[in-house]
């Protein structure tokens, strides 16, 4: 069982919601990124998603392609990424962290090199946006065989044989993008993904959470209570890139530790009505 796995069944049995924040490697300082990642952890986060910087990243918005422009001004490479997920497993054996991104630095990099390295630095996942899943077997089975997860996107457009898919290969969870178009865009419908996740869950096996268009607690909740996950980018972008580097880290937990409240508020109401059953 991989430790992504493991956490959604550990959070399954709390009754508990996975939150799990996305933020790009290097930005908005080279430095700052594991410190980062431990503040996210410590308010609150249950899976990290860390942004391989791509120059072209075509499916997302304005706010994580600033992201990607600023940490590739540092030269921030996919070595760099990986030596960051290294210096985060010193002192952390337990968050999962999944490595999202784009196929051309992983064919850049290697793909059995890159499985070979994320594995040896302590990643658990990899989302790359584009590699559509009837194409990409071999690399979800070198995965799998790392003991990594594989995870995969599904959107509002999705078909049923998409679903199927997906469903057919994917591990960990999947990452239903509530929105058509890209990353940070606005107008979440709460409705529409009530009426999508029954659909994902038809079709596969592993948890369902949902990202684009989350900005604060109230749609941060309504989106849990359809989903196994909540996953949150652009707004943390958003409030982190233009503050000085002493602040960042800060930042991005005060936010997140709201977010969690919130959620957990779930737990807290499934256990009022079990105890009035």
């Amino acid at each position: 069982m991989s430790r992504i796995q493991a956490t959604f069944a550990r959070l399954a049995a709390e009754g508990r919601k996975a939150l799990i924040p996305y933020v790009t490697a290097g930005d908005p300082y080279a430095d700052v990124t594991v410190e980062l990642m431990h503040a996210m952890v410590a308010a609150g986060a249950d899976v990290i998603e860390l942004g391989v910087p791509f120059s072209d990243p075509m499916a997302d918005g304005p706010v994580i392609q600033r992201a990607s422009e600023r940490a590739l001004l540092k030269a921030i490479s996919t070595a760099d990424v990986l030596a960051m997920v290294r210096a985060f497993r010193q002192d952390d054996a337990a968050t999962p962290v999944v490595l999202m991104g784009y196929a051309n630095p992983v064919e850049c990099f290697g793909p059995d090199r890159f499985v070979d390295e994320a594995k040896a630095a302590g990643v658990d996942g990899v989302l790359i946006v584009d590699y559509p899943p009837q194409e990409c077997e071999a690399f979800a089975a070198r995965l799998r065989a790392a003991d990594m997860d594989a995870i995969f996107l599904l959107a509002p457009t999705s078909t049923d044989a998409r679903m199927q898919e997906v469903g057919r290969i994917a591990t960990g969870y999947v990452y239903y993008v509530s929105l058509k178009g890209v990353t940070g865009a606005g107008h979440l419908d709460t409705a529409a993904v009530a009426a999508m996740v029954p659909r994902i869950r038809a079709a596969v096996n592993v948890p369902v959470g949902v990202g684009f268009g989350i900005r604060d607690a109230a749609t941060a909740v309504a989106v849990a209570q359809v989903s196994d996950a909540v996953v949150i980018g652009s707004r943390i972008i958003q409030l982190i890139e233009n503050e000085p580097r002493e602040r960042v880290p800060g930042v991005a937990a005060g936010f997140l530790r709201e977010i969690r409240a919130a959620l957990d508020t779930l737990q807290l109401q499934a256990s009022s009505a079990g105890e009035s059953a």
